[in-house]
């Protein structure tokens, strides 16, 4: 049996290797706090849960600083209720690694779960008051017809590590799998195409910023996680190539449908889709440009 050599550390030293100890999971009070993967440090505006930058009910909604290995990662705004985010934003920088295998992993903060990783592995037929678990999935994965579907792409994510913390189930909808496979998985192709050729800023860096949502719908599995009615992208960047501004929306809704590409939309044409009444949706706030970038 090998030794362990004992070192002592002087108190400084110890001090500062404490300093550079990964820290543990990110549930957080506010989006404040994960303001690096927005467009300006400026989260999105949706009506009747998130606006100027306030969630309206911090006991249902929760900012997620997506963490994997102490380091953050993305961030997802999690409906409790509903057991689906309600978006998944990030800083695209360009991807340089192969999918992993997909380790399902849930947010034990949530669950008030204690530990030093903030994203651990779902054990099989494990249930959760807020959040979904992957038995919940698996239960209706083939019957039904849904996959799990990622908001912040795997495809997006930059290293192996990025790529792995994409599976988390508060990253995850219900989606059709004819949609996932079909017209929405052609859309992330595109727009990571349009991202790598063009989303180059003055600095020479590739650089574009994605949120990715979900509207809840009407359908339930699993007695508790709602299946969205829609999904919804959207990217805005500086190109210098182009010397603008690019933006551009998708959406589609979330049912089995012919395998077609989803139509190319504005900023202000996915605003005026999820706007309502008495609150105006924005998804990039003070940006009001949109010049759709056509990649099919």
């Amino acid at each position: 049996m090998a030794l362990l050599k004992m070192w002592s550390i002087p108190p400084l030293a110890a001090l500062l290797l404490l300093s550079i100890v990964p820290t543990g999971s990110k549930v957080v009070d506010s989006m404040s706090e994960c303001a690096e993967f927005l467009l300006n440090e400026t989260p999105p505006n949706v009506p009747g849960i998130l606006e100027g930058g306030n969630i309206l009910d911090q006991n249902r909604y929760k900012p997620i600083c997506q963490t994997f290995h102490g380091i953050k990662r993305y961030v997802t705004l999690y409906d409790t209720k509903n057991k689906i985010p309600v978006f998944s934003a990030s800083k695209y920088i360009g991807t340089n690694s192969t999918r992993p295998k997909n380790i399902w992993k849930i947010e034990p903060q949530l669950e008030d779960i204690h530990g030093n990783e903030n994203m651990r592995k779902d054990g099989k037929g494990k249930t959760y008051n807020k959040q979904a678990g992957n038995s919940d999935y698996t239960n209706h994965y083939t019957k039904r017809g849904f996959d799990r579907g990622h908001l912040f792409p795997c495809s997006y994510a930059s290293t192996a590590d990025d790529k792995k913390s994409t599976f988390t189930l508060t990253n995850i909808v219900p989606q059709n799998g004819f949609f996932n496979k079909g017209s929405w998985n052609k859309m992330e192709i595109c727009i990571k195409c349009v991202l790598d050729e063009y989303c180059i800023n003055n600095n020479k860096i590739k650089e574009g910023f994605l949120v990715i949502g979900a509207q809840p719908g009407n359908n339930i599995i699993s007695n508790k996680v709602n299946v969205p009615s829609m999904l919804w992208s959207a990217f805005c960047c500086y190109s210098h190539s182009e010397n603008r501004w690019l933006a551009s929306a998708h959406w589609g809704p979330n049912i089995n449908k012919t395998d077609k590409y989803l139509q190319i939309k504005t900023l202000a044409e996915l605003h005026s889709e999820l706007s309502t009444v008495s609150s105006a949706f924005e998804v990039f706030p003070g940006i009001t440009m949109s010049s759709p970038h056509n990649c099919h």
